[in-house]
């Protein structure tokens, strides 16, 4: 491979980045919002589990499927451009929704389009940077998405606080910014790869016992990493007494915003550790900060509290998210990466619905419990990480 085609597939991960920035600007003027205007029409704590399970599991099944086709057929693009196109569609109709139910549809359907172009998207930022770089390069697009995610949920609050605008106008607003993000990915080049003969019975068999064991562990984790939407209700339940009702609201989108700044202030950094001293290690940290992280929500009242965990929980983020991408990455032989890294999201994807259905079902019951459930999760992926996979392994 020469020089120029390295140069020209390095440029792929800031256009990548590019368009992440601009579909998160769009998301999280919508995603913070969320919990607040599902417990407004009527949804309770399973109602929430559920829309945030269920987006995520029902569409995580597309992502291994994904992955092997775009393996199969040796091409990546077309997969991530009709990904983002189908999420932006899907947006336009959340300002429609009078009842809870009708999320139940509109919420996988948007990450239906997700679950189409991560695993691509993936194999191309993969493709994009040298084997000892990737958790940099991964951080770089990580950072820039979550950069995304910070102007979001600022425009967002704005929106709210400043202008007095209804939850439903935001939404709007949002889902038109997500058809911008289309311009930047016109300029993305695939990776020349050639088509390859393997079916998807074989290649998920063919994966290293490394790769099976750490998607066996990410996938514990994930049965306790429930959905965002209850750090945000908590925070909003715990705001109650504290503030009048608008401000009530408003606390927990600024909060939001404080974990995303935490999260890309250090994802670059936390990739570029990762590289140095081995993401297995930084994984494990990662694993302990979000027990950490549940573990002080159990507590949690004040306003100074929530701003710190906040901010623990942006932290956990930048030593997880992009690291077990790359992890995966580094395990799965270059023929299978889109196939190994489709199996990740779907394994973890897989058990978003019962974690976030027990978390739901805890709320219901007593919110700490909620917490304490994810806490027990992280700390005992941690220690299985630690104990299952010795050594990091790097593949080409």
């Amino acid at each position: 491979m020469d020089k120029g085609f390295l140069r020209n597939m390095s440029f792929n991960v800031i256009l990548l980045g590019v368009v992440s920035f601009i579909t998160d600007t769009s998301s999280d003027m919508m995603w913070p919002i969320l919990p607040m205007f599902i417990t407004s029409i009527g949804g309770m704590g399973l109602a929430v589990g559920l829309i945030g399970g269920l987006a995520e599991s029902v569409a995580s099944i597309l992502k291994v499927f994904a992955g092997y086709w775009s393996d199969k057929l040796g091409k990546r693009k077309p997969f991530v451009v009709l990904g983002y196109v189908i999420s932006s569609i899907s947006k336009l109709f959340f300002p429609l929704i009078s009842a809870w139910p009708h999320l139940l549809l509109l919420k996988p359907l948007e990450r239906f389009g997700k679950g189409l172009r991560t695993a691509p998207r993936d194999s191309i930022i993969s493709d994009s940077v040298a084997k000892g770089a990737r958790g940099r390069g991964f951080g770089i697009h990580r950072a820039m998405d979550t950069s995304g995610a910070i102007l979001g949920s600022i425009l967002a609050f704005v929106l709210f606080w400043f202008l007095d605008l209804e939850f439903k106008t935001i939404f709007l607003i949002g889902a038109g910014i997500s058809f911008l993000a289309l311009l930047p990915l016109t300029f993305v080049k695939d990776a020349k790869t050639k088509p390859k003969q393997v079916s998807l019975r074989i290649g998920l068999e063919e994966m290293e016992d490394p790769l099976k064991l750490f998607i066996l562990v990410a996938t514990i984790f994930a049965f306790g990493n429930f959905t965002y939407m209850f750090f945000i209700l908590k925070a909003q339940v715990a705001f109650q007494p504290l503030f009048p009702e608008k401000m009530k609201n408003a606390m927990p989108i600024l909060l939001y915003t404080l974990f995303n700044i935490s999260y890309a202030l250090l994802s670059i950094p936390v990739g570029a550790l990762s590289d140095k001293i081995g993401k297995r290690h930084v994984l494990a940290t990662g694993y302990f900060l979000f027990g950490v992280t549940c573990f002080g929500f159990v507590f949690a009242h004040s306003l100074m509290s929530f701003i710190a965990l906040f901010l623990l929980y942006g932290l956990f983020y930048a030593f997880v998210d992009g690291v077990q991408r790359a992890f995966t990455s580094d395990l799965a032989s270059k023929k299978l990466r889109g196939t190994a890294l489709g199996a990740f999201h779907t394994s973890i994807g897989l058990a978003a619905l019962p974690a976030s259905l027990v978390a739901g079902f805890l709320w219901d019951i007593c919110p700490e419990m909620t917490f304490v459930y994810g806490a027990l999760a992280g700390f005992i992926a941690s220690g299985l990480l630690v104990i299952i996979i010795k050594k990091d392994i790097y593949s080409t």
